[in-house]
């Protein structure tokens, strides 16, 4: 590198101006007389070189730095004019080219276009100012070019606005020139209301930029940074790109923009800044560069000697540039992948190359340009010699050249070609052809005014080439939607070399690869990571920080109840809470278990046995009650009618219990609280009869007997207050039936339970049977004091009470109570209020029956009610005088024991009150007593 800089500076600035414009033929860089001429536009130098004195004149400056690949492109143009020329396709006619060097400037390439507007065979060049160019001839028909974007854009705007009568912007008829760009891809250039007259053999940016978001996505990527230069085409590309990404969930870290001119005072300090904030930005290991050729090596210099090392994403600028990937060391820079024009055969242009130094270059000064650098460099090394070639300036190459052999190296330019770039200018060049092909089918085209540039732009839009056995035309944009290469620079016997990895189809948006070769290669992009933040697992979300950018977040699990199947997942799917339902960190939903109180259950079998017991109970009460059928005892029950329909009742409500266990159904949710309610009525009535039965039996008020008679029905009281219960479980089950629901409370598990349809009505059913029970409580509670050994309505008093607790219990617990063991609670309740009952009603007959036989006869009750009779009549006896005294306050005193054979007087009891007179009380003869006890002995 030391001698080159040193050769360089050994090369003294010539005053020869050879190479200088001295008039309008100088301008032009390479040109071939013809019927049409075709005018192209190339950057074929990367520089325009600026003059240092003052003040600046409007001179056009020389130009420095020939790049070689555009070089290819003006000999490509060249080729396949000639080709045509010698082929059959325009049947005699000959094409021309004006080929100009734009020097990558936009001031030079207007130059230019205004020489092609010049009128046609004008010695002077003039442009004429027209109010209508229909019928203008200018000096050239159509143009290819030219090499960047923003170049094509003004140059687009001069030749289809600048000479286009205002009025008629919108036709396309009145467009005076016709521009066909090989290599210009900015999105902006498909707007058919600015750039009418713009065709292009390549598909436009939008097309690009959709295709690395796409690459990027696929490979894993989301925290990138982009390098663009800052012109039109660079920022365009940039805006298109950084939809595409976003469309795409991937951010940008960073954008920087250089200055589109490497004489730019400030170009070698932007590098150094972006060279440093690649290095900073340590998560960003992917870098898009929307640059040119020129640009992108300056720029990867700098980074060899940093030691960058990240994944650069080239685009069709210099994904394919050999001078690129022939700089030392290119290797330590990672992996370049880039976007490539679809190529073509170009066989036929390589053997134009092998035999290029044998052709006359007196009329293509860039074909005599690179013949001088080939003198001047031809001792270095192949590197060394491509920048030796780009290093020069066209008024350094004048020095010694005389002196040196002209070598030619044609092994040179062909290792320089871009296929895309050759095949995209070739196919220009015959898109034109074939369009002057349909103008010249009904006219003498060897005269130039045979038709108009408005007319082939007309034709052109109607054009339809093969290329590779298809068939292509312009769309509506004036675009070629042709399919990108994904080019892929791998390191080959310690040379890198530009490989095509696969294939991207803009309209199907999909990436074709050629064998599983290529495709694992593919693959192998996501072994880099280059994201702001970790992954996200599945079972986990994003949480956005305080950054601005998405792509930056934290991972948190999903909560309960909420799942998430993929990575990256910006939100966690809600579980269906109904069915399903997710643990936190959850990656599916699982299905909810059904839970009710089911047979195999230990509690159910429990309560089950309970219930079995109880059945058992009821029926060897039966069995005890059949055998003893005509002792007092049973007597004194009811007789065995009434004890058998409380027997049944009480079978039937440990029966009901049955129907709350299992998997409920719409029939036992509407059978088991009816069949309880109206089974548990009945008893109670039969008991409520029993109760004033009793009371009536061995009652002395009066008032009380005569009430308790005309209440004391028996039949008619059991059937209407049983009746009652079965309407009000009627209406119940015709107008809010009970129904099976799934109770969904518990986060993981469905509850099937019976919905009691209205709780009014369950209300009112159980109120039903707490008022019968506690109206037979109290008339039990008044019969309490029975004979010692005849007290069954103590007992049924203390049934009720184990009723009314039970019950007053399970209000409350039954409220608060949920799931699957819910049922079990009122079974627990009827249990306890049935045992209750049954075991108070019974079981102290069942004892006197079995234990107690003596007491179980006849005698026995006689004189148990006989004394009690005796007694009661005393108290009653007592009881009046004591209302019959006026003095409340005075004890009284009995003077005698109503002993008959001392103070009694023909059966009369005499009372000796303090203060008062004899009292006289009628005493019960001893036959009257025992008679009443008969008579209540025959009521009970």
């Amino acid at each position: 590198m030391i001698f080159i800089s040193f050769l360089i500076l050994c090369f003294v600035v010539s005053t020869d101006i050879t190479f200088s414009c001295q008039n309008t033929d100088d301008f032009v860089g390479a040109s071939s007389p013809g019927d049409i001429v075709i005018g192209g536009l190339f950057a074929v130098h990367s520089e325009m070189l600026h003059p240092e004195e003052h003040p600046i004149k409007p001179i056009i400056q020389n130009c420095a730095g020939f790049e070689i690949q555009i070089f290819l492109q003006t000999l490509a143009m060249i080729h396949a004019i000639e080709v045509i020329n010698n082929s059959t396709l325009l049947s005699g006619v000959t094409l021309g080219y004006e080929i100009y060097d734009t020097c990558a400037e936009v001031t030079k390439a207007m130059a230019s276009a205004l020489r092609f507007l010049s009128k046609f065979n004008s010695s002077e060049d003039v442009v004429e100012f027209k109010c209508n160019y229909s019928d203008y001839i200018p000096r050239i028909k159509a143009v290819v070019g030219a090499s960047y974007s923003e170049v094509s854009m003004a140059v687009s705007r001069l030749l289809a606005l600048q000479l286009i009568p205002q009025e008629v912007i919108m036709t396309s008829s009145s467009t005076t020139g016709v521009i066909v760009s090989p290599a210009s891809s900015a999105e902006i250039l498909s707007d058919k209301i600015r750039f009418p007259s713009f065709f292009r053999t390549i598909p436009s940016d939008f097309h690009q930029t959709r295709a690395m978001a796409h690459l990027i996505c696929e490979s894993g990527w989301n925290w990138i940074g982009v390098i663009a230069t800052d012109d039109d085409n660079g920022r365009f590309a940039l805006d298109s790109f950084g939809v595409q990404a976003m469309a795409n969930n991937v951010c940008i870290a960073f954008k920087e923009m250089l200055p589109a001119y490497l004489s730019d005072n400030s170009f070698h300090t932007k590098v150094d800044h972006a060279i440093e904030k690649i290095v900073k930005e340590t998560r960003v290991n992917v870098i898009v560069v929307f640059m040119r050729q020129f640009h992108v090596l300056k720029l990867f210099k700098k980074a060899v000697e940093k030691n960058v090392n990240k994944i650069w994403i080239a685009s069709d600028n210099w994904s394919a540039a050999v001078k690129i990937s022939t700089i030392p060391n290119i290797r330590q820079l990672g992996t370049i992948v880039g976007f490539g024009f679809k190529s073509g055969d170009i066989s036929t242009f390589q053997d134009f190359l092998r035999n290029l130094h044998e052709k006359p270059n007196d009329n293509n000064k860039f074909l005599h340009e690179y013949i001088m650098l080939l003198s001047v460099c031809a001792h270095l090394e192949y590197h060394d010699f491509q920048m030796c070639i780009s290093n020069q300036s066209q008024d350094d190459l004048l020095q010694n050249v005389e002196n040196k052999h002209h070598i030619w190296r044609d092994d040179f330019l062909n290792a320089n070609v871009e296929p895309g770039f050759i095949h995209s200018t070739t196919f220009a060049v015959y898109a034109i052809a074939h369009a002057i092909k349909g103008q010249c089918k009904d006219r003498n085209c060897k005269d130039p005014s045979a038709f108009t540039p408005w007319e082939l732009l007309e034709e052109l839009k109607k054009v339809t080439v093969i290329d590779d056995g298809k068939e292509v035309k312009f769309d509506s944009n004036g675009d070629m939607s042709t399919s990108y290469d994904v080019l892929l620079w791998k390191e080959i016997d310690g040379h890198m070399e530009i490989t095509t990895m696969a294939e991207y189809d803009p309209k199907k948006g999909d990436f074709i690869f050629k064998d599983e070769e290529k495709k694992k290669e593919f693959l192998d992009l996501k072994k880099v990571q280059s994201t702001c933040s970790q992954h996200c697992r599945p079972g986990q979300m994003k949480k956005v920080t305080e950054s601005p950018h998405t792509c930056c977040y934290e991972c948190v699990y999903c909560p309960e109840n909420h799942y998430s199947n993929e990575t990256d997942m910006d939100y966690c799917y809600r579980c269906n809470n109904k069915t399903y339902w997710a643990p936190v960190n959850s990656t599916t939903c699982y299905r909810k278990t059904i839970h009710f109180l089911v047979w195999n259950d230990w509690f159910a079998i429990f309560l089950l046995l309970l219930s079995a017991f109880g059945i058992l109970l009821v029926l060897s009460i039966s069995v005890i009650f059949t055998k003893n059928l005509n002792t007092p005892v049973v007597k004194a029950s009811g007789g065995l009618t009434v004890c058998y329909i409380i027997l049944f009742s009480h079978f039937l409500i440990f029966l009901s219990t049955v129907f709350f266990i299992d998997e409920p159904t719409k029939f036992k949710c509407k059978t088991r609280q009816a069949l309880f309610g109206i089974s548990f009525t009945l008893c109670i009535s039969c008991i409520l009869i029993k109760s004033l039965k009793i009371l009536l039996a061995f009652s002395f008020d009066p008032k009380l007997q005569n009430f308790l008679k005309r209440v004391y029905k028996p039949i008619p009281t059991v059937i209407i207050c049983t009746g009652i219960q079965v309407i009000i479980c009627t209406f119940w089950l015709i107008f809010r039936t009970p129904s099976v629901k799934q109770n969904f409370s518990i986060p993981r598990a469905i509850i099937l339970e019976c919905n009691e349809g209205s709780v009014v009505a369950f209300g009112i059913m159980l109120g039903y049977i707490a008022a019968l029970a506690f109206i037979c409580f109290i008339f039990a509670f008044k019969g309490r004091k029975l004979p010692e050994n005849y007290n069954e309505a103590k007992f049924i008093t203390f049934g009720m009470l184990i009723y009314f607790i039970a019950w007053i219990v399970f209000i409350p617990v039954y409220a608060t109570t949920f799931g699957k063991y819910l049922p079990a609670v009122e079974i627990i309740v009827v249990l306890i209020s049935n045992y209750g009952i049954l075991c108070c009603t019974f079981l102290p007959k069942c004892y006197i029956i079995i234990y107690k036989q003596e007491t179980n006869t006849k005698s026995a009750f006689l004189k148990m009610i006989y004394t009690y009779s005796s007694k009661s009549a005393g108290s009653v006896a007592v009881s009046q005088v004591s209302l019959d005294s006026k003095s409340s306050s005075s004890q009284a005193t009995i003077s005698g024991s109503c002993k008959s054979e001392k103070n009694s007087v023909n059966g009369n009891c005499h009372f000796q009150m303090p203060g008062q007179t004899l009292i006289k009380a009628k005493a019960l003869p001893e036959n009257t007593a025992r008679t009443m006890a008969r008579k209540r002995l025959s009521s009970i």
